[in-house]
């Protein structure tokens, strides 16, 4: 049980942001700080964090939740934690770090991956894992430092991600949480370490790397009282492990309440989507991508495919109006750009164009991986304009997320939204219509955070089980459901068709013109 106290407190640590966030036992929204984090890329394709200013950043924001709510120490019953997933946060002796955290968005694994994904363990490595591999992830890291700079292993004592590093400074236990533990290396059916995928990775030896596997649901640890000083809250107070900050905002957002076939959808920067199902009723695509993620509830996992840009791709075509705009006179700001979106969509015609929403510099990873991958319009004539343009890019992100849910096997019955494009009424009925399903809005504030805290709610004996705090934390704050316009039914199944066949297509044409970039450089 807790200290008694009528606060739990969610720490989410993203990767530009680290929040503590403050609710009540029942779930409601009490007050939030934020710290902005900090990264570094490199030329070689590094992208790197310090590991001692992210825990520092981490008591900073905890520090300043105090200024926001009253007597916080005092009321607070547990503390929770997620963060980024994947990468590399490596700790050697007396709990320091080895060097600086090797982030998900660390590139520098590529070769590795390429090697390891022609290995003859590699299909077994997927159907363990039920997660495709990439350079995002802590094994592919590790196998690529044991091929190059073995010596950041030989140092290391355990390898953690983010939100473990944070529970170690603040309970002295080196652990992490079953869902990076069986994506990464494990099992998601036993939530537990793997002997073929460790086999697969060329880490067997290194096995020694990995730390205990902790639930946050089932296990807390106290606080600190090196780290009550650092954060202004009482030495003692219960901390829980969460799960990654992926499964942990799905599931404030409504991934699982008891409905089946319920699905969840991120749609922010990338776009994450996702569904929750027994874990015998995974669908393991042939093409091996996607991930499978354990939520803290049993035997129930979530399948994951995620598109690399989402709204990115709107940003690209609303910036591209605003750049002309700003040769005729004062450019309109981005929010006013964004406000005529659903009017732009008005006046244009549905599925006239195909636009694969690939505009990210690293290609795509979902529900294929190709580096080479890139954006596209098809179609257009010389009575297009802008908003013809716009409608596409919109539409193109709505046959995204359903190519995504194609491959985890059965549609959704009904998809539920986050992040913030879910405001546009727009891209709610493009949604609706390329799935075939009703789209729910979920209007929880801070949905990672509220995630972790549900599990430490559960935790300290607030609630019998999950469900049971899904029923107060997360149903109340899902919106009324907006159906699929039947008339768009069958215009976005030609569509969907279209964009399927062109992207099959256009690959070798990608890899021509990357191939012709690299020969320029």
């Amino acid at each position: 049980m807790g200290s008694g106290g009528d606060i739990i407190i969610g720490v989410d640590a993203g990767t530009s942001v680290i929040k503590a966030v403050a609710f009540s036992l029942t779930g409601a929204q009490l007050g939030v700080a934020s710290v902005r984090n900090h990264y570094v890329t490199g030329a070689d394709g590094s992208a790197t964090q310090s590991l001692t200013q992210t825990w520092n950043d981490c008591a900073r924001a905890l520090r300043e939740l105090a200024d926001k709510v009253p007597d916080l120490a005092a009321r607070t019953a547990a503390v929770a934690l997620t963060g980024q997933g994947d990468g590399t946060w490596l700790v050697g002796a007396d709990n320091a770090p080895v060097g600086d955290a090797w982030l998900w968005l660390d590139a520098r694994a590529a070769p590795t991956v390429r090697r390891l994904a022609q290995g003859e363990l590699e299909r077994a490595r997927f159907e363990a894992t039920g997660t495709g591999l990439n350079t995002c992830q802590q094994g592919s890291q590790m196998a690529h430092m044991q091929a190059s700079a073995p010596d950041l292993l030989d140092r290391a004592e355990v390898a953690l991600h983010c939100k473990d590093w944070l529970y170690l400074n603040l309970t002295g236990i080196r652990a992490t949480d079953p869902s990076e533990a069986s994506f990464t290396f494990g099992n998601f059916r036993t939530r537990a370490y793997d002997d073929t995928v460790l086999a697969a990775l060329g880490l067997t030896a290194r096995r020694n790397l990995l730390p205990d596997i902790v639930d946050g649901t089932q296990i807390t640890h106290p606080l600190t009282d090196g780290a009550a000083q650092a954060t202004g809250l009482r030495a003692g107070t219960p901390v829980s492990l969460g799960y990654v900050d992926m499964v942990m905002t799905a599931l404030g957002a409504g991934v699982h309440t008891g409905d089946a076939g319920a699905a969840c959808s991120t749609i922010g920067s990338t776009g994450v989507h996702m569904r929750a199902v027994s874990s015998g009723d995974v669908h393991l695509n042939a093409e091996g991508t996607g991930y499978v993620i354990c939520l803290p509830v049993p035997d129930l996992v979530t399948q994951v495919q995620t598109n690399m840009a989402a709204t990115l791709n709107l940003d690209w075509v609303l910036g591209v109006a605003q750049g002309i705009a700003a040769e005729f006179g004062p450019a309109p700001d981005h929010a006013d750009l964004v406000a005529r979106i659903d009017g732009w969509m008005a006046q244009s015609r549905p599925g006239a164009l195909v636009y694969h929403p690939y505009i990210s510099d690293a290609g795509e990873r979902g529900p294929f991986v190709d580096a080479d991958a890139r954006a596209s319009f098809i179609g257009l004539n010389n009575a297009h304009r802008f908003p013809d343009m716009l409608r596409a890019v919109v539409e193109g992100l709505g046959m995204a997320a359903r190519d995504c849910y194609a491959a985890m096997g059965t549609a959704p019955r009904e998809l539920r939204i986050t992040g913030g494009a879910a405001r546009s009424a727009a891209l709610r009925q493009v949604l609706a219509a390329a799935l075939n399903t009703p789209v729910r809005v979920s209007d929880r504030a801070e949905a990672g955070a509220a995630g972790c805290a549900m599990m430490a709610a559960v935790a300290i004996g607030a609630y019998r089980d999950m469900d049971a705090c899904i029923a107060d934390w997360t149903t109340p704050y899902l919106g009324a459901a907006d159906a699929p316009d039947p008339d768009l039914l069958p215009v976005y199944d030609r569509l969907f068709a279209s964009y399927r066949a062109s992207r099959h297509a256009l690959a070798p044409v990608w890899g021509a013109m990357a191939a012709h970039r690299a020969s320029e450089r």
